[in-house]
């Protein structure tokens, strides 16, 4: 059996790129008249061999018929304008997701905000900074993390839902949960966005459960458990087996089209997956939705500047989202919104300004 894959590459931005796509050169990334791209990465796999080839759109007419075909579908996936259905997000601009830990354990701000009046509080700084969503979890999902109890992980967070949508009607409120019974109790308190690192794999039941819902959904990588998954994880070639993962997700649990796709930085992957995944990102335009990317203060910032302690990789973390904003990724889960959305309006200036 062989299986084609289309990455865009070869991107223009601002001024350049609307003369490219005016004079049919380029294709606009996303509906986004403001980056484009001229070329292609085509992947093959057949069998057990991988191999890839960069082509310019101009070159597509001389590839076989059957590539052609798959490539054609790939592009009006990969050039569409995303629909705005997450509340309170616009797809063509880059989005901040903040994150709120209320959790003891939590890799890097673990027991520092998981308290009442420190959490309403972290949360107002994190809007103020300019997160567009906010991000709650009640249990750690950090490398080595023990699940917790379902009763114990809902106190954690129950209390902060509830005063967050009574204050901020406004912004978008993401559960980050694997459990069902979280997700359903979250989405009754007024959820807007439900956020599972397992990719809905872990609770069994939870995918059938939360389509009865008209609820947007961030459907992620991970390979195993929080507590395994760092045990030298093996892929036969993880861009693609990610991309397989979500394609055959989206046939088996969702039909909608309320879905974010997060690759899991981190999440069951070595620094070269890691890097593999950034560095060709935008192969997952091809599946004609949202990106969302958590690079914050993540273990391979350490592994390539030497900073053990996660709050010292605010650099490294900024370096990686600037790149994926430039390969067109939508969403950005961070820590220090302030320092990245600083970050991320300086570097458009630039990046448009061409």
């Amino acid at each position: 059996m062989v299986k084609y894959y289309t990455r865009a590459c070869n991107f223009y931005y601002g001024t350049h790129a609307k003369i490219l796509i005016k004079k049919r050169k380029a294709l606009p990334l996303c509906g986004n008249k403001q980056i484009c791209f001229d070329s292609v990465e085509i992947f093959i796999r057949k069998n057990k061999k991988i191999s890839s080839k960069i082509v310019s759109l101009s070159n597509l007419k001389k590839l076989n018929l059957t590539q052609v075909k798959k490539i054609k579908k790939d592009l009006k996936k990969i050039k569409s304008k995303r629909k705005n259905f997450l509340k309170h997000v616009d797809f063509s601009k880059p989005s901040i997701m903040g994150i709120l830990n209320m959790t003891p354990d939590s890799f890097s701000d673990g027991g520092k905000f998981n308290k009442g009046k420190k959490s309403v509080k972290h949360i107002s700084k994190l809007i103020k900074s300019g997160a567009e969503i906010i991000d709650v979890g009640g249990e750690s999902t950090r490398p080595g993390s023990k699940t917790i109890d379902p009763v114990i992980e809902w106190k954690r967070v129950k209390k902060v839902i509830k005063i967050f949508k009574k204050k901020y009607k406004s912004v978008c409120l993401s559960i980050d949960t694997r459990k069902s019974d979280i997700m359903i109790k979250s989405i009754n308190c007024g959820a807007d966005l439900i956020n599972d690192v397992s990719g809905f794999e872990y609770d069994p039941s939870s995918s059938k459960k939360v389509k009865k819902y008209k609820i947007s959904k961030v459907l992620h990588h991970m390979r195993g458990t929080p507590d395994i998954m760092q045990n030298n994880p093996k892929y036969k070639n993880v861009l693609l087996d990610i991309y397989d993962f979500f394609e055959q997700s989206l046939k088996d649990k969702f039909s909608d089209k309320k879905i974010i796709v997060d690759p899991g930085i981190g999440f069951g992957k070595s620094l070269k997956h890691n890097l593999t995944l950034i560095s060709k990102i935008s192969l997952f335009h091809s599946l004609g939705l949202p990106i969302l990317v958590g690079t914050s203060r993540k273990r391979f910032i350490g592994q390539i500047s030497g900073k053990n302690d996660s709050k010292d990789r605010i650099g490294g973390t900024l370096a990686s989202i600037l790149f994926l904003l430039s390969q067109g990724v939508q969403i950005f889960r961070v820590h220090n919104v302030n320092e990245i959305k600083q970050g991320i309006l300086i570097y458009k200036k630039f990046l448009l300004n061409q």
